[in-house]
């Protein structure tokens, strides 16, 4: 090979090395002013990662948007929805008037039923009073007399009265009394106390 030819392929050897040596210092030239700009503004590198997730975010509004017939069938089930609660809402209202007005009426019976039996033991109490009155002013009379007066009563109601007197009046009692009477009268003493339990 000539002088000449040698000179030449050296030439080409040194322009494409400084050409490589140039690219090397371009790219880190850039390399650098990019790293430069990245530390400056580090804090302007985020914000098109957020612009970037804006669009998904607001997704989901955009499709009802864009969907007015899906928005309508929410706004119609909150509308049941909220119709349902409030019938709810004036039954358990209802239940609650319902359950006063019956504690009431039954507190009012309640009083009314002590009232009737403190009145019907006031009255048991006057009719014993009464009864135990006649009973002595039967006991007092004379025996032919008060005699003439058991005659007319029916036997029921005059053993009753002369199961209460003192037996030795009840006796003269009925010693002037007719014999069908008399035997009619023992017969309602004796069976007062038939059905009464024996054991």
């Amino acid at each position: 090979m000539t002088r000449h030819a040698r000179r030449g392929k050296g030439t080409l050897h040194i322009i494409g090395g400084l050409l490589v040596l140039s690219g090397i210092v371009r790219a880190m030239g850039t390399g650098q002013a990019w790293a430069e700009a990245q530390v400056t503004h580090g804090a302007d590198a985020n914000p098109p990662v957020e612009v970037a997730a804006e669009p998904d975010a607001v997704a989901p509004t955009g499709a009802l948007g864009d969907n007015p017939a899906l928005l309508e069938a929410f706004r119609q089930r909150e509308a049941r929805i909220a119709e349902r609660e409030k019938q709810m809402e004036d039954r358990m209202q209802a239940l609650q008037l319902a359950e006063r007005e019956a504690s009431e009426r039954v507190a009012a019976l309640t009083a009314a039923e002590d009232s009737l039996k403190s009145t019907m033991a006031l009255a048991d109490v006057a009719a014993e009073t009464d009864i135990q009155k006649l009973v002595a002013v039967y006991e007092n009379m004379k025996p032919k007399e008060a005699a003439a007066l058991f005659s007319q009563m029916t036997p029921d109601f005059a053993a009753g009265f002369l199961g209460l007197m003192n037996p030795l009046v009840a006796a003269q009692i009925l010693a002037q009394v007719s014999p069908e009477t008399a035997y009619s009268i023992s017969v309602e003493l004796a069976g007062r106390n038939a059905g009464v339990p024996k054991q």
